[in-house]
């Protein structure tokens, strides 16, 4: 009989989610509960919103803290190796079996195994995972011998997984040992005050040494506010980084942050010429757009996101610039003053 190893409870893991939205709070609320149960835990959540840092999380305020955190994407398990990947194998097992394998949950054992996008698994790995929940034992493959399967299950989704059981596609009986605790994470666009802490925290978590400190100016800051970031903070956080190394002073400036358009953004093909080179026209049209949201953000910023009073400078009419405003998905409640001077 092996011995527990001994309790480490990391009281600090949650400082190292980073942002206090009320949406986010009411989610994390629940880690220090759950860490103290031996109960799977799923984690739902759109991609780059913090699955695994929650999960983290978990781990390093539970009694298993001492012990390993494993992370494997269900996305990669083949029909034909997952038994191998979840239990691993003895050395014969099959012909190119010339070594023994350990498998993840031999891998985690004392600790916890986190099952990043375990709505991919596919059916045979469903059940075999429901029989490690079920039973706590497991057999590596070409082995009599039965293991105790001493870990502590945590899973992450980005889909739906309580309608994938609605449509057959995920176990139901699999779903309800994994969501005994539930927690959503929300997406960035619902948090949105928490993008300068954010962007301050990646800031210098990712700035050159020898270049010393570096900020994002007021408009760089307000066009982050004024994004839907589809990505969410995995996207932020890459935005960051794109732009420490596109700017070469101290500061970020708009043009620095090189933003994409939104994936979800409905858009008109570009023209171009017979030799594959833009039309006058499009780049004429994108000059346009461009200095219209710059001209835009800069108002609402100046205006801490009053609208009758950028549109007055702005010379229009409140509805017109309204329209304005809309067209390039400005919200001005993104450019009060309590959020553009929240970061130091």
């Amino acid at each position: 009989m092996q011995s527990s190893p001994p309790r480490n409870v990391d009281l600090q893991a949650l400082t190292r989610i980073v942002g206090g939205a009320p949406a986010l709070l009411r989610a994390i609320e629940q880690v220090p509960v759950v860490s103290r149960s031996e109960a799977a835990v799923l984690i739902s959540g759109e991609t780059g919103t913090g699955k695994e840092l929650v999960a983290g999380a978990i781990h390093s305020m539970s009694p298993r803290s001492a012990g390993p955190f494993i992370t494997v994407n269900c996305g990669s398990f083949a029909d034909t190796l997952l038994e191998d990947e979840f239990f691993g194998h003895e050395r014969g097992a099959f012909t190119s079996a010339n070594w023994v394998r350990t498998g993840v949950i031999a891998e985690a054992d004392f600790g916890t195994l986190f099952l990043d996008e375990v709505d991919t698994l596919p059916p045979k790995a469903q059940v075999a995972l429901l029989r490690v929940l079920q039973d706590k034992k497991y057999r590596a493959v070409g082995s009599s011998e039965e293991h105790v399967a001493n870990v502590r299950f945590l899973a992450a989704t980005n889909a739906p997984l309580d309608q994938l059981v609605r449509s057959g596609k995920f176990r139901a009986d699999l779903f309800y040992r994994l969501c005994v605790f539930s927690i959503h994470l929300p997406p960035l666009r619902e948090r949105k005050e928490d993008i300068p802490l954010l962007a301050a925290h990646f800031l210098e978590k990712h700035s050159p040494l020898e270049r010393g400190p570096v900020r994002l100016t007021a408009e760089a800051q307000a066009m982050l506010l004024s994004q839907d970031w589809p990505g969410n903070v995995r996207e932020l956080e890459n935005t960051i980084i794109r732009g420490i190394y596109l700017s070469h002073g101290d500061s970020l400036d708009p043009s620095n942050l090189a933003l994409t358009p939104s994936l979800d953004q409905t858009a008109s093909p570009v023209p171009s010429t017979g030799n594959g080179q833009r039309s006058f026209k499009s780049l004429k049209q994108e000059a346009i757009d461009s200095f219209e949201r710059q001209y835009l953000v800069r108002l609402l910023r100046e205006n801490a996101g009053n609208v009758t009073r950028a549109a007055i400078a702005a010379g229009k009419e409140r509805r017109d610039f309204g329209k304005l405003l809309n067209k390039h998905r400005l919200d001005p409640k993104n450019f009060r003053a309590h959020l553009i001077s929240s970061l130091p």
